[in-house]
């Protein structure tokens, strides 16, 4: 990916920082995209940016407002002049159960995981045309297999998964557009994700017996981007065979 420039949303920590990682070491120019996460993102930009001078340049954006993707896109090209790559990883989870959804809730789920990837797709999607680029999604097991309790998270991953290969044939032949659905990678920071039955529950139902790493996620990401030239249309699943075992 030696001059190759891609943009990951969400980039800062946990999963999106490994596929910043990941991705930079394949020789991309990463543009590092954060909303909250300041220090992270600095923090990051500082460690690849060691390893290759001017190679990270990181913007900050809230994805749930509408006329910041656009601008997040132009950003990126005034900075590295180019755009190869997409990679929609921001995300926000919580608890949706039925009874408790509000609008509020839909609006900020269905916003940083439906709604923004499809926007950013759009602003991105003459350059990409012109780079002969790429686009990946991070969905979730759970877009076909919705999540008890999570109802609109679900819901909205779902939507990803429906938007994914739409996207692959709105912009083929130009534009790959595939996905990855994580399954049990990183716990959720919410403190009703400690319990250790709880997790102990869920690797058992994987049938390798235990969690992913998210280098197995940016692993994934890498491949789709650069070494599947054939691939448009798909969404891979790394999650240690949970979504076949239940």
């Amino acid at each position: 990916m030696q001059g190759k420039v891609v943009l990951v949303s969400g980039g800062a920590k946990r999963v999106g920082a490994a596929i910043c990682r990941r991705l930079h070491a394949a020789g991309a120019n990463i543009a590092l995209h954060y909303h909250t996460s300041a220090h992270e993102a600095v923090a990051l930009q500082n460690e690849l940016n060691g390893l290759r001078t001017d190679s990270v340049a990181s913007f900050s954006a809230d994805l749930l407002d509408l006329n910041a993707l656009p601008l997040l896109i132009a950003q990126t090209l005034a900075h590295f002049g180019r755009l190869d790559g997409l990679v929609n990883n921001a995300s926000s989870f919580y608890p949706t159960p039925l009874t408790d959804v509000s609008e509020k809730d839909w609006h900020n789920l269905l916003g940083t995981n439906l709604k923004a990837p499809l926007f950013l797709a759009q602003a991105a999607a003459a350059e990409l045309r012109r780079t002969g680029g790429s686009i990946v999604n991070i969905v979730d097991i759970h877009a076909e297999r919705p999540m008890q309790g999570h109802l609109v998270y679900s819901v909205a991953k779902g939507g990803l998964r429906a938007l994914t290969l739409g996207l692959a044939q709105e912009l083929a032949p130009q534009v790959r557009v595939n996905g990855v659905s994580p399954g049990p990678i990183l716990w959720p920071e919410h403190s009703d994700w400690r319990d250790a039955d709880k997790r102990a529950a869920i690797i058992a139902q994987t049938l390798l017996k235990r969690v992913g790493e998210p280098d197995d996620i940016a692993k994934t990401v890498a491949f789709l981007m650069q070494g599947a030239p054939y691939i448009t249309g798909q969404i891979i699943a790394v999650d240690g065979g949970k979504s076949i075992n239940n």
